[in-house]
C-alpha cells in the first residue's frame, strides 16, 4: 500500500461520522475527519516530498515542526 493509499485509509479510520434529523431536510449526514490524527503518515509524505525537491534535513525538520503546537492543539500539550 502506498503512502497516498495509507493516508486515505487512516483518514477513514479515524473520521467521525454524525447522523441528525431535521425538519426541513430531513437526515443529515455528516463526517468529520481530524487529520491531525494521521501526523505520522503526513510526516512521512513530507519526508517523500523533501527527498524529491532535495530539501536539507534542516528544511525537512522545519516542514515536519511547523506551527506544530498550532495544528496539533491539545493533543501536544496532553503528551507533555
Amino acid at each position: 500500500m502506498n503512502l497516498r493509499q495509507q493516508y486515505e485509509e487512516d483518514l477513514k479510520r479515524n473520521k467521525v461520522r454524525t447522523v441528525t434529523q431535521s425538519k426541513s431536510t430531513g437526515e443529515i449526514i455528516q463526517d468529520f475527519y481530524y487529520m491531525k490524527q494521521s501526523k505520522p503518515i503526513i510526516d512521512e509524505i513530507d519526508k517523500v516530498l523533501a527527498k524529491h525537491y532535495g530539501f536539507t534535513e534542516e528544511e525537512l525538520d522545519f516542514i515536519i515542526n511547523y506551527d506544530i503546537k498550532y495544528r496539533m492543539g491539545d493533543e501536544l500539550n496532553n503528551a507533555e
